[in-house]
């Protein structure tokens, strides 16, 4: 009765806010059928370990949002970690992975998501925070067992981020496809405690990350790094989309990769013979940002409505051993 209450509770409170609270769905059969054991390749082992699906999981949310964050927040990104694994190896996705042969995923962040094992959490909490946090997660991991994000009865592109800097961005802005549910919406509990950071390069390190003659510009010419560097286009929100740097075009995605920067909501500055980029949030911005996620549960919203807000217009879809079922939360 006590679940029931909190549930009408945060319903009401959604929908008074605006914010569309998930349903459980049933989700078609053919989403899970053998879907079960997550061959994944280790790369520090340089071998592929079979693992069962919601055992990956646990590693996975344990690696890719701190284990600190309140028990909503795992959940939601529980459920986002699911449906890309699921993707990835249901005929829904159809995924191949040429990296690694016989392996459905790596533990390799940039191929996809990251993973770790138990001693390597170990390692990272310290024996006297291990059991706590390791089932702190394992529970969110349950208790969404199944859950899957959907949209027209198809399995989602989960996409996530650590911080988006109050507003996320939309699919397209990013990259080459536009999704109904990754919409630019506004994150207003984000709670990242390093959302603003500086990187500074020489002109020098900026050349050989991006093939640029920056540092050959003479000084005679009146031209500056500055000045080599234009922005051509936007994204919605106001961030780089496209730059010109020393006469080449490229995304803002492109240079936050090659220079290593925290995200694409970036600006600079230029003092001769360096380039400092001050960057806003952390990651490409699309999808759930999971400082916002905390921030969010720290309002008492619960995984659905997180949910929901970044992956607009999804649903919530159940399924439990390969046949739908409805939802009992």
């Amino acid at each position: 009765m006590r679940r029931l209450l909190i549930g009408v509770m945060l319903l009401i409170t959604a929908l008074i806010l605006g914010i569309p609270y998930l349903a459980d769905r049933q989700i078609p059969a053919k989403f899970l059928p053998g879907v079960t054991i997550v061959r994944l390749y280790i790369h520090e082992e340089n071998r592929i370990q079979p693992l069962q699906l919601e055992d990956y999981l646990v590693g996975v949310v344990a690696a890719e949002m701190p284990a600190e964050f309140p028990p909503e927040a795992l959940k939601a990104q529980a459920v986002a970690a699911r449906t890309y694994i699921v993707k990835r190896m249901s005929a829904a996705g159809g995924v191949v992975n040429p990296l690694h042969q016989g392996a459905d995923v790596c533990d390799d962040p940039t191929h996809g998501q990251a993973w770790l094992s138990r001693e390597d959490l170990k390692d990272r909490w310290g024996t006297l925070h291990y059991y706590n946090y390791y089932y702190k997660v394992k529970k969110a991991v349950d208790e969404t067992s199944g859950q899957v994000l959907t949209w027209n009865g198809e399995l989602i592109d989960p996409a996530y981020h650590a911080s988006c800097g109050g507003r996320t961005e939309n699919s397209e802005d990013v990259w080459r496809f536009q999704a109904p549910y990754l919409r630019s919406v506004p994150c207003p509990y984000e709670t990242d405690p390093k959302l603003v950071q500086t990187a500074a390069f020489s002109l020098e390190q900026v050349d050989q990350a991006l093939g640029t003659s920056l540092s050959a510009v003479p000084v005679t010419s009146g031209k500056n790094a500055s000045s080599e560097i234009k922005l051509i286009e936007k994204t919605n929100t106001g961030r780089p989309k496209n730059l010109l740097i020393g006469g080449r075009q490229f995304s803002a995605v492109a240079v936050r990769d090659l220079l290593g920067l925290r995200s694409t909501n970036f600006t600079w500055t230029a003092d001769g013979s360096s380039l400092t980029f001050t960057t806003t949030g952390h990651g490409h911005g699309v999808g759930m940002c999971q400082y916002g996620a905390k921030g969010m549960a720290e309002h008492g919203y619960d995984y659905r409505v997180i949910l929901s807000h970044y992956y607009s217009g999804a649903e919530l879809t159940n399924q439990e051993s390969g046949v739908g079922s409805q939802g009992s939360e």
